[in-house]
Order: structure tokens, then sequence, then C-alpha cells
């Protein structure tokens, strides 16, 4: 028995774990091997709050991008909206200014034609005296031809103006 290697092995395993018992290495790998469990633990409770960090930021970005999403859209919609309201607008300014133009035109066209029919009556009443005159001073002679042709001539241009 004191010549098997097993045994010199056996008997040199429990002499070595009585020296690290009195020298109090076991107590210290305690010691150590619980500092490292410790330390792990914290570890994983800064990763553990570190994830919910994460997830509230994550809930938040999904919120933010949620509400730009919606104002995008309303800036969109209001966008629209104004953009049908001023073409509306234009189309109502657009009308009226032709109204006006049109009515000007028409306008400024009445009184091309009163003035043309005016100069028209002011020819004819000037031709109509030249002819008048003409035919009176050709068939009346005399002082009464004369009276008469001026009181005529008076008349005509009164009654034609």
């Amino acid at each position: 028995m004191f010549f098997d290697p097993e045994t010199w092995v056996a008997v040199a395993f429990v002499i070595l774990m009585v020296v690290f018992g009195y020298l109090g290495i076991f107590k210290s790998a305690m010691t150590a091997l619980d500092h490292r469990a410790n330390r792990i633990k914290a570890e994983l409770d800064d990763a553990t709050r570190l994830k919910q960090e994460a997830a509230k930021v994550l809930a938040d970005y999904k919120a933010r991008s949620a509400s730009a999403e919606r104002e995008a859209a309303d800036i969109i919609a209001n966008a629209k909206s104004e953009a049908e309201r001023i073409a509306t607008e234009a189309k109502a300014k657009m009308e009226d200014f032709v109204a006006r133009r049109t009515k000007t035109a028409e306008s400024k066209i009445a009184l091309a034609e009163a003035q043309a029919l005016a100069d028209v009556r002011a020819a004819a009443a000037e031709a109509a005296v030249q002819a008048a005159s003409t035919i009176l001073s050709q068939s009346v002679k005399g002082q009464v031809a004369d009276d008469l042709l001026a009181k005529g001539i008076t008349e005509v241009r009164q009654k034609l103006n």
C-alpha cells in the first residue's frame, strides 16, 4: 500500500489541503470567488438597467417618430388645403379681373360708338348745312336769301348738335 503511487498522491493531496486550510487559502479563494460573484452580479444588474433604459429610449423614439409622422401628415393636409384655397382665390380673382376688363372694354367700345355717332351726326349736320346753303344760295337771291340762309343754318346746327 505505501508503494502504490496512488496512495502517495492521496497523501500529498491531503497534506496540501491541510496546508491550504492552515494558510487560509480556502478562505481567500472563497472571498475572491464571492467578490467575483458580486462583481458579476453588479455587471448583470447594470446590464439589466441599461437594457431597461434602452427599452425606454426605444419607446420614446417610437413615440416621437409616430408624433413626427402625424405632424408631417397634418402639415401635408394643411398645405393641400391651403393650396386649394389659394387656387380657388386665384381663380376667383382671375374671373373678377376678366369681368372687370370685359366691362371696361365694353364701356370703351360704347364710348367709342357714342363718339363715332356724334362725329357722324356732326358730319351729317355739316353736310346738310352745306347742301342747304348751296341749294338756297342758288334758288333764293338777295337780302332775304341771306337772312333765311343764316337763320336756317343756325337752326340746323342747334337741332343736330
